[in-house]
């Protein structure tokens, strides 16, 4: 089935408002707002479930509410650090609980104005310089759980190491004993039939 096209605007982003935390509506409804009056051919679209702003068909931001917190992020900065923490959450400002804790209207106007700029001018995001990450290391119990399944042996060792990281972070994440036993019953079940930790999100 074909993905709709981008809108000028979407009934699905209405949706997703209408169905997102309470606290959440007014911050979704101001940075739609926000976008439609610095971008006027900004068109609307969802992707990965959460509501895009493209422009040409290429992606200027995009916005998410979660359960105590919303995001916004904004594809085209080339290396200008917008205000926020973005470490603290997804999006380019990090965990927003109110209005507040976004820019001014003014600034993030400017922002989105020189995003949509770029994408005009055809000038690509740059790639992010990508940090060798440490090896982990294969908890007992869940080495445990995989050898005993030859199906999901098989597959963890095709894996890149970056899935089986995947995996392992999950696991060991875990705050309660029996958290940790469910994710290892789960993650040798997604391995058995060859998938790896995100692959509803591929």
């Amino acid at each position: 089935m074909p993905k709709p096209e981008p809108v000028k605007s979407d009934p699905r982003i209405d949706d997703y408002i209408a169905n997102a935390q309470a606290f959440a509506q007014p911050i979704l409804r101001h940075v739609r707002a926000i976008v439609h009056r610095a971008v006027p051919d900004v068109m609307e679209t969802i992707k990965w479930g959460m509501p895009h702003f493209v422009v040409n068909g290429k992606n200027l931001a995009g916005m998410a509410a979660f359960k105590a917190h919303a995001s916004f992020g904004l594809w085209h900065l080339l290396g200008v650090e917008p205000a926020g923490n973005r470490a603290d959450g997804m999006g380019s400002f990090g965990k927003i609980a109110t209005k507040a804790d976004l820019p001014s209207d003014k600034e993030l106007s400017a922002m989105l104005k020189t995003g949509a700029d770029l994408i005009r001018s055809g000038v690509k995001k740059p790639a992010a310089a990508k940090k060798p990450r440490p090896t982990l290391a294969l908890p007992d119990d869940l080495a445990k759980a995989i050898t005993c399944n030859k199906a999901a042996q098989q597959t963890w060792d095709a894996f890149p190491p970056s899935h089986r990281r995947d995996y392992i972070e999950w696991v060991t994440d875990a705050k309660r004993d029996t958290t940790r036993l469910a994710r290892i019953n789960k993650t040798v079940a997604q391995l058995a039939v060859g998938k790896d930790l995100n692959w509803k999100y591929r």
